[in-house]
């Protein structure tokens, strides 16, 4: 179950990447700070704003991400969407690469790793207030489930970064620079 108080904890003690994070980091604690009912923050239907979950999909050999071509947006994308009732970040963050990446995925460590936050404008003029994990993939070919975006593609670290939009950009950076310490 997606637990506010933790998650606002988790966000506060993460050192940014960039401004950028930074500025998403003090939106979700005012967010959040902000909810009559903290256990609505994930429901998409509550409100204008939302808490979101993806993932950056990681080969096992660590060379590669997966992304896949957002059908709405047009933008190369991690996966990640709506965090579902009863359900956690973490869970969250598997299935919907599961669902959009289509291979199989698992956290980096059981646990889960938080590695970037990234408040971003969603769909029908919703507010996405995204937190970010790291998954591992073995580099097999994607096979999204039905109904999800067919151009899914592994790239290399540099590619990633040079296709990504500004908000993905940072999450890259930190992930890559995780796996690299």
């Amino acid at each position: 179950m997606f637990d506010v108080n933790i998650w606002a904890m988790r966000v506060v003690q993460r050192r940014p990447i960039d401004e950028r994070e930074m500025n998403s980091a003090v939106a979700f604690i005012d967010f959040v700070g902000s909810l009559e009912d903290p256990t609505t923050a994930g429901d998409e239907h509550r409100g204008p704003e939302h808490v979101t979950a993806s993932a950056i999909v990681v080969s096992d050999a660590g060379d590669k991400v997966a992304l896949h071509l957002h059908k709405r947006l047009g933008m190369w994308l991690q996966p990640g969407g709506h965090i579902e009732p009863g359900e956690s970040v973490e869970d969250a963050a598997l299935r919907e690469a599961h669902e959009e990446i289509g291979v199989p995925v698992r956290h980096h460590r059981p646990d889960g790793v938080f590695v970037h936050v990234d408040v971003h404008p969603g769909p029908k003029g919703h507010t996405h207030h995204d937190l970010r994990l790291l998954v591992r993939a073995p580099e097999v070919t994607p096979d999204p489930t039905e109904g999800e975006s067919r151009e899914v593609r592994w790239f290399s670290w540099d590619e990633a970064i040079g296709i990504a939009d500004e908000g993905l950009v940072g999450a890259l950076r930190a992930v890559r620079a995780l796996l690299n310490s």
